[in-house]
């Protein structure tokens, strides 16, 4: 018996989603056949090439006797490696973000005065319309905070009176408008849910003019403003890495999609966000963490290679965790020996960790970084090598760092944001066509059929 609307919707939207589940299947033979890429990217893990770009460059393989072969991971930021680039601001005790952006969206690495200027135009940018926090991210509070943080970025486009102006110094403006205001959006909106759904106290702290992006976020953050250097300095290195990842990742080529059909920037960073939400893209991180307090619960010696390998194993046989036979933060679409990222992140990390008193915990990481690529060896048919990648370690520096795992993607987006602004400057004045690929269809013509024949 259906009693009310929603019994009634829950009803038939089952039964109609069995039906679509039946008569939606296409025989996965048919991929091979056809020559289908599944993923736009073949068994090898190399993706279909779509376009070019000069952003930044991914090296996993290397040609040696005309023979593709895997190699330690690189990757450039404009031509400079990532490595060089991190070390240039940590060893002269410089925050990266601000320096990197500039980098990624002019194509040159700034100067002292250049960079001071971009600071201050960052600065400048970081403000948002009267009363947006009070109409806009406190009403309608949710613990998606993407999906507020989406919801935002549309409604911003409500109050620019040039939204759809595709002139380069237009898209330009409103880049640096939302690289500038993402962490208050993310943070306020954070703090939204945190008050209206859980109860606890509610503060908006305005950003500091003077702070780089990574203080910002944890002075906005925390209730007493506080933060060590080595926190800060952490969190601003997370950002860099995170930054930028080629045209090909989902979030970035979701990014040139939307750009090509000429839609405006609030949309189209809109979609990208849509995208890097998933958890096989930017929400990586957040299982990780969760997959570690289950190893942690069920391991009885956390130190003991083999007990800790068995586990990992029915993790990769869906007996264990969330069943999905995933070793999260294990892997990645590109790289296969190693993910650079990953490895200068580490040593931080490490450093982090001491400060906290999380030492036990870094050795696990360690632990399994190091014997989890040899279970999904022994139970998978892999046809490349399986490394770390940077979202096993982000998480774990998430929550040194006491950032609440709602806000985990979101700091992914506050960095993902600039490259994406660059792809989308960079559609925008390369190409002059949508991008449209093509679908091989096994559709079938029928006979119509009238309703008294049904």
């Amino acid at each position: 018996m259906i009693n009310s609307r929603k019994e009634m919707i829950e009803y038939y939207t089952n039964r109609y989603s069995r039906i679509c589940i039946e008569k939606s299947i296409i025989d996965s033979s048919l991929f091979e056949m056809y020559g289908v890429k599944r993923g736009l990217r073949d068994k090898s893990g190399k993706g279909v090439i779509s376009g070019i770009t000069n952003i930044s460059s991914i090296q996993s393989y290397e040609e040696i006797n005309g023979q593709s072969v895997p190699c330690d991971g690189k990757l450039l930021y404009r031509g400079y490696n990532i490595i060089d680039l991190v070390k240039g601001f940590v060893n002269n005790k410089r925050y990266g973000f601000e320096e990197v952006t500039y980098l990624l969206l002019f194509s040159s690495l700034p100067n002292e005065e250049q960079l001071a200027n971009f600071k201050e135009i960052l600065a400048v940018c970081r403000n948002l319309p009267k009363n947006f926090v009070k109409d806009v991210i406190m009403k309608a509070p949710s613990k998606d905070i993407m999906n507020s943080l989406t919801k935002s970025v549309l409604t911003l486009a409500s109050y620019d009176e040039r939204v759809s102006d595709l002139s380069l110094d237009n898209i330009l403006r409103q880049c640096l408008i939302l690289i500038s205001i993402f962490p208050m959006l993310s943070v306020y909106g954070y703090h939204a849910y945190n008050h209206y759904e859980c109860g606890d106290s509610f503060y908006i702290h305005r950003p500091d003019e003077t702070l780089s992006a990574a203080e910002n976020i944890l002075r906005m953050l925390r209730p007493d403003k506080q933060y060590t250097e080595l926190e800060a300095s952490v969190l601003d290195i997370a950002l860099v890495l995170h930054m930028e990842h080629g045209g090909g990742n989902n979030s970035t080529f979701t990014t040139r999609v939307v750009t090509s059909a000429g839609s405006d920037t609030f949309s189209a960073i809109a979609a990208a966000l849509s995208s890097l939400k998933g958890p096989k893209h930017g929400g990586a991180n957040i299982k990780v963490v969760e997959m570690m307090r289950d190893i942690k619960s069920n391991v009885a010696d956390i130190k003991d290679d083999e007990e800790v390998k068995l586990y990992l194993s029915k993790i990769l046989n869906r007996q264990a965790f969330d069943r999905s036979g995933l070793i999260y933060g294990m892997g990645h679409a590109v790289y296969s020996i190693s993910d650079p990222r990953a490895k200068v992140f580490k040593g931080f990390v490490e450093k982090l960790a001491d400060e906290k008193g999380r030492r036990a915990d870094f050795e696990l990481y360690s632990m399994i970084e190091r014997i989890a690529p040899e279970v999904i060896a022994e139970e998978r048919r892999i046809y490349k090598g399986v490394s770390a990648n940077v979202d096993f370690f982000s998480g774990f520096v998430y929550s040194m760092l006491d950032i609440p795992l709602e806000l985990y993607t979101p700091i992914f987006a506050m960095a993902r944001i600039v490259g994406w602004s660059a792809h989308r400057l960079e559609e925008l004045i390369n190409a002059d066509k949508i991008i449209r690929p093509a679908y091989k269809s096994i559709v079938t013509e029928k006979r119509y059929i009238e309703m008294n024949e049904r």
